[in-house]
């Protein structure tokens, strides 16, 4: 295939990745407009609910509207992620044999396992102490704390997403270890490395920027780093 043909079949892919998602963006609208009021949930279950005011606000005339559609898009990309990863890997797999076709296409339902797992971890663990961190940072009886609805829905979907996208490392390990791109051995050796590396990337991923936030992303993603370690151990030999 030619350099065109590939940016042909690349445009096709992300075509149909994108269909993926609007279907779950339907499904997203329905969760936030409809009976569930998904939107509703999410404040109740994180914001600081105080009987004197609201617990967040929307300043501007249009934040209701972009703030709803935001929650419902996020909904998208997590009802369509199984349809992203196979769009790309689809893209990457003509390049291989047929037994590494085969173990990308089963390796599917566990990548979506393990999205779901992280989305997960996030709702339970990580959005709820960043939430409590950041906003009772203060304690003062002078700082009245009602943040945007904008600012919240976007922290909390963001963390969620990304924690999402990170307890998919251990399948990407397993995965390269079976094309043959790294090794267990390696993988433990690089493990100094490992760590810098963590710490950095959950810096840069971090939106909020705190350290509570940054501890919360970088401790369980060098846990599933060894994760990862170990089930590359068992990855078949190549011939």
């Amino acid at each position: 295939m030619t350099l065109i043909d590939h940016l042909v079949e690349l445009r096709g892919r992300l075509i149909k990745a994108s269909i993926g998602v609007l279907l779950g963006l339907g499904i997203g609208v329905f969760l936030v407009t409809g009976p569930v009021q998904l939107v509703d949930v999410i404040i109740t279950t994180f914001a600081p609910i105080n009987a004197s005011y609201a617990p967040v606000q929307s300043v501007g005339t249009t934040e209701t509207f972009t703030s709803y559609m935001s929650a419902a898009l996020t909904v998208g990309v997590i009802v369509g992620m199984p349809v992203i990863v196979y769009q790309l890997l689809a893209f990457i797999v003509p390049g291989l044999t047929d037994k590494e076709r085969r173990l990308i296409y089963l390796s599917l339902p566990f990548v979506t396992a393990f999205f779901l797992s992280g989305v997960a971890f996030g709702w339970f663990i990580t959005v709820p102490t960043a939430i409590r961190f950041l906003i009772g940072f203060s304690g003062s009886k002078f700082i009245q704390a009602q943040p945007s609805l904008a600012d919240f829905l976007g922290t909390i979907t963001m963390l969620l997403l990304i924690n999402g996208v990170v307890f998919e490392l251990p399948i990407i390990i397993y995965v390269l270890a079976f094309l043959g791109v790294v090794t267990a051995k390696q993988l433990r050796s690089f493990r100094r490395f490992a760590i810098v590396i963590v710490v950095i990337v959950a810096a840069v991923i971090t939106p909020t920027g705190d350290p509570i936030n940054l501890m919360l992303l970088a401790i369980p993603m060098y846990l599933l780093y060894e994760v990862g370690v170990i089930m590359a151990r068992f990855v078949p030999k190549r011939d």
